[in-house]
């Protein structure tokens, strides 16, 4: 992106992602996005390290199947739920490390092919069943645990139409790029899927912490952005961005605001 445009203004020149605007769209585009990149993995690169603690490229893409499997169907959906909640116990009182681990046990027989044709196969029914199902899991407001994994600084509480319209979008995304950092190779960035996710994330950052700031993110998914006057200067790679927000690198100040992906 032209870092020399002028910046946008957080308060108003960003449409939030929702069912009634581009979520659809980026939710598929997002799931191409990984595709791409994993039929490019060769047998060795799925045993790589991620940078999620104890999950290998292959553990994240059955994370990643188990999760397009869980807002597919809401038989599947529930089971995984409640799965979670009978053994958070198990994960320091944290229940989606619970269903996520499931979501692992449940695809760890398949082959990298299988795992990428479940992906596939499951991408363009878990993105109709999550439009669908939006407007009653936004009638949800659930906390966010904040024990296991979960990084400090994360949102206490998430409305469902949100999860499902947004957050689950960016798993997605960043995963693709936990992968990519995983095998050693760039992830191109310049699809326009990139940067709308990124100043998604900019305005729910923004709105979190209420403050003043002027952001200039780098590379192809960039963009310089502004809220207030007179408050901090940020300057950094978008995708770095988005991955300290996650809870995936040490900040402070107003970084340290998380938002959920």
């Amino acid at each position: 992106m032209n870092q020399t445009m002028k910046p946008k203004q957080v308060e108003s020149d960003i449409v939030p992602i929702s069912r009634h605007t581009d979520a659809r769209e980026l939710a598929t585009d997002a799931y191409e996005q990984l595709l791409g990149l994993l039929g490019q993995l060769d047998e060795a690169d799925w045993e790589a390290q991620t940078e999620c603690p104890e999950w290998t490229v292959a553990d994240m893409v059955g994370h990643l199947i188990g999760a397009g499997r869980s807002y597919a169907t809401l038989r599947e959906f529930l089971r995984q739920q409640l799965y979670g909640f009978r053994h958070r116990k198990d994960y320091g009182g944290n229940q989606m490390d619970a269903y996520n681990a499931l979501q692992i046990a449940d695809h760890a027989d398949l082959t990298p092919e299988q795992r990428t044709a479940a992906i596939r196969q499951v991408a363009p029914k878990s993105v109709a069943f999550r439009m669908r199902f939006a407007p009653m899991m936004s009638l949800i407001n659930a906390p966010v645990d904040q024990t296991g994994s979960t990084a400090s600084g994360m949102p206490k509480r998430e409305n469902g139409g949100h999860l499902v319209e947004v957050v689950i979008t960016r798993d997605v995304w960043l995963h693709t790029i936990d992968i990519s950092r995983a095998v050693g190779r760039e992830l191109d960035v310049s699809a326009p899927v990139n940067a709308r996710i990124i100043e998604d994330v900019v305005a729910e950052w923004a709105g979190r912490h209420g403050q003043p700031f002027e952001l200039q993110l780098t590379g192809a998914a960039g963009g310089h952005f502004t809220q207030g006057a007179g408050g901090e200067r940020v300057k950094m790679d978008a995708v770095e961005f988005a991955r300290t927000l996650s809870g995936r690198e040490p900040a402070d100040g107003l970084l340290a605001t998380r938002v959920l992906f």
